[in-house]
């Protein structure tokens, strides 16, 4: 029997994970340059706009998202844009990493996590990574980027009664503010 890391060690692993691969595949970079303009967007419309996919993600599963009740654990969790080479800049420009726990029991998750899959490539998603292994841990997980928008989307088994669903932001930048160069 495989040992389970405990609840919030295994969230903050794929949280940080999720992050990584924002900066790494989107960040605050877009294709074409450094300074090309960022997508704008509110820190409330972002978190608003993350709520709705993870809504989107469990409702896929089939799965029932949990209140918030740790406060070590907030669902949204904002931090400022690193560039590749460590660089950053003071124009407010952000990263969203928005987390829940959704109700879902071990029988269920395989599927759940495969429909979940299935529905981001519909949506245009580029599958990162993806595996139903019950020797790995976890046994369930997608992971998905949006190649245009750069948005990252995760979703995996996180014990034998939860998912987790994660949905991370690329750099965005507050409206009304004038972006600077980098």
């Amino acid at each position: 029997m495989a040992l389970k890391r405990p609840f919030s060690s295994t969230v903050l692993r794929r949280g940080t994970t999720a992050l990584v691969l924002t900066l790494v595949l989107g960040g605050c970079m877009s294709d074409s340059g450094i300074n090309d303009p960022l997508p704008r967007m509110s820190k409330e419309k972002a978190e608003e706009w993350a709520r709705h996919w993870t809504e989107s993600m469990a409702r896929t599963a089939q799965a029932e998202i949990e209140p918030e009740t740790d406060p070590e654990l907030p669902a949204a969790n904002f931090t400022n844009c690193i560039g590749k080479n460590g660089e950053s800049a003071d124009d407010g420009r952000f990263t969203l990493r928005y987390s829940v726990r959704a109700k879902l029991p071990r029988e269920r998750q395989a599927e759940a996590i495969r429909a979940v899959r299935d529905t981001l490539k519909e949506k245009g998603f580029e599958i990162q990574g993806y595996r139903s292994d019950p020797s790995k841990d976890p046994a369930n997980l997608v992971d998905a980027k949006h190649p245009k928008d750069h948005q990252f989307v995760s979703a995996g088994d996180l014990d034998d009664k939860r998912i987790v669903l994660i949905v991370s932001t690329p750099c965005l930048l507050p409206p009304g503010v004038k972006q600077q160069d980098l």
